[in-house]
């Protein structure tokens, strides 16, 4: 088994990886929410959400605007 074989990852690779930053912001979003759902509500959890949004959308904008 690849990860292409995989039922979201293999969605990502049958556009290139295009853009392997955003697809692993992407596919990081939903472990950081499990990681949170089961560590609770503490300084580190919100440090670790913090820190995703915030490259998420600077990576976002330096994208768009370059």
């Amino acid at each position: 088994m690849t990860p292409a074989d995989l039922p979201i990852v293999g969605t990502l690779f049958q556009f290139d990886g295009r853009d392997t930053v955003y697809d692993t912001l992407i596919l990081c979003g939903p472990l950081l929410i499990v990681v949170i759902a089961l560590l609770g509500r503490s300084p580190l959890t919100t440090a670790l959400a913090v820190g995703y949004l915030s490259t998420f959308v600077l990576y976002t904008l330096w994208k768009s605007i370059g």
